[in-house]
């Protein structure tokens, strides 16, 4: 049979077609078998869970873990980055319940039993949109919404390792951060 792609190459002909000369990707999961779209861009995208070391991209084209101290430095920094998440979402709380807001007390006559007149009271609660407290929830807001994608980006990578550190370390900033708080409901979450 003749094969139109060039013999230094290791082929596997359960996953290529030889349809014009082009090979369909590999799902070997391999970093080292690239495809021919592949090599024009120099990495290839992992679509399942993997467990290596040797060229994972890392968010950014330049940052590639290629030994195993890189990939244990990268698993310490990611799993910081999500202690950090978790703190900044409890910070973010703290904040809010500090600053101080502007308080409101209106008064209104009701009628009461036997025609007397009650006053009813409403407290309203709210903060200025030019105020300093809001301005820096905004811009934590924005950080915490960053360094969420940055989370869910680094988990798609489907590296094992790096997995494992997002979960380890949003699991050890939450043991961390919200062990005071008796209910949690967050509505702010991005993602993951």
């Amino acid at each position: 049979i003749f094969l139109s792609h060039p013999p230094h190459r290791s082929m596997n002909m359960s996953h290529e077609h030889h349809n014009h000369g082009t090979m369909a990707p590999s799902t070997t999961g391999s970093h080292g078998d690239h495809n021919h779209g592949d090599m024009e861009h120099g990495m290839s995208m992992q679509m399942t869970f993997y467990m290596d070391y040797k060229n994972v991209e890392l968010l950014f084209a330049g940052l590639v873990i290629n030994s195993p101290g890189e990939m244990v430095g990268a698993c310490i920094a990611v799993f910081l980055l999500a202690v950090f998440y978790e703190g900044l979402k409890i910070g973010r709380e703290f904040l809010l319940r500090r600053s101080q807001v502007s308080v409101r007390y209106n008064s209104m006559p009701v009628p009461g039993p036997n025609g007397t007149v009650l006053m009813e009271t409403h407290k309203t609660v709210g903060q200025r949109m030019f105020s300093m407290p809001h301005l820096l929830q905004t811009v934590l807001h924005v950080i915490q919404v960053v360094v969420s994608y940055f989370l869910m980006l680094i988990f798609m990578t489907y590296n094992g390792f790096l997995c494992i550190a997002v979960a380890a370390g949003a699991g050890t900033g939450y043991f961390l951060f919200s062990w005071k708080k008796a209910v949690v409901v967050d509505i702010t979450e991005h993602c993951h």
